[in-house]
């Protein structure tokens, strides 16, 4: 799988705890032996164990502060820095402004700071972000979910995926995903929201996530962070009366090869 040009593998998609089977959101998407941490939902790095350790990964992305997309920063940063692991560098974690104070805050447990900066070289994302990580070029777009949130397209030479994060439909997202291999799209909403209150969406429903594909004309989409209201299956079929391409779950574990 190292050899691969671009894979998507998932460590998890529940949301907005983990299940006894499921950790919450978090996949490590790598290309030739780039590796890159994408958002990191508890129960994400004990998955991402069984693939590479911390001190193996090229880069971190951040999608948003929510915890099920980013809790597992605090205890990685205690692998970094204080269990068994020797960094040659920082890890270099990109995420929304502030991610740095937030981890800091939760982490400081006297009156010095923690030295979260020690585990992270750490850059902060702004809509249009746009970087190179060893054989992957990342570029975020800001999406509509409340707060500061990304998504991201990460391509490798003719190879494109494109992750939602956590989002209501928008324009960015779909300009994003715009004719890409895979989108990975959350579907985590059972029911669109009640009239008035679209000003208010943050999350796709099924159906959102198929019209998003169709819209960007997306080779397949993924569906991911299933709320607890629905069942994989079920935002499967929905999303799949409205994309005509193929529909998958991002079921923990699984490991797509894209392109």
């Amino acid at each position: 799988m190292v050899g691969d040009l671009l894979r998507l593998t998932v460590l998890g998609s529940a949301t907005p705890y983990a299940s006894v089977d499921n950790p919450c959101s978090g996949y490590l998407v790598s290309s030739t032996g780039t590796r890159v941490w994408m958002d990191a939902g508890s129960g994400t790095l004990a998955q991402l164990q069984r693939h590479a350790r911390l001190d193996e990964l090229d880069a971190i992305w951040i999608s948003h502060l929510h915890a099920d997309h980013s809790a597992d920063l605090l205890t990685a940063y205690y692998a970094a820095l204080h269990a068994d692991l020797r960094l040659a560098a920082p890890i270099p974690l990109y995420g929304p402004p502030g991610i740095a104070d937030r981890l800091a805050h939760f982490l400081t447990n006297g009156p010095t700071r923690s030295p979260v900066e020690s585990a992270f070289a750490i850059r902060e994302l702004a809509d249009g972000h746009h970087t190179r990580i060893g054989a992957l070029t990342l570029t975020s777009r800001a999406v509509a979910h409340g707060l500061p949130a990304f998504a991201v397209r990460i391509e490798a030479e003719d190879r494109s995926l494109v992750y939602s994060g956590d989002s209501a439909p928008c324009a960015n997202l779909t300009s994003l995903a715009e004719e890409c291999d895979v989108l990975l799209c959350e579907a985590e909403s059972a029911g669109a929201p009640a009239e008035g209150e679209q000003a208010h969406q943050v999350h796709h429903t099924p159906e959102d996530a198929g019209d998003t594909a169709a819209a960007a004309r997306v080779g397949r989409l993924i569906i991911t962070h299933v709320g607890p209201f629905l069942t994989p299956q079920q935002a499967v079929t929905r999303a799949s009366a409205r994309f005509d391409g193929p529909v998958d779950y991002a079921a923990p574990g699984a490991s797509f090869s894209i392109g």
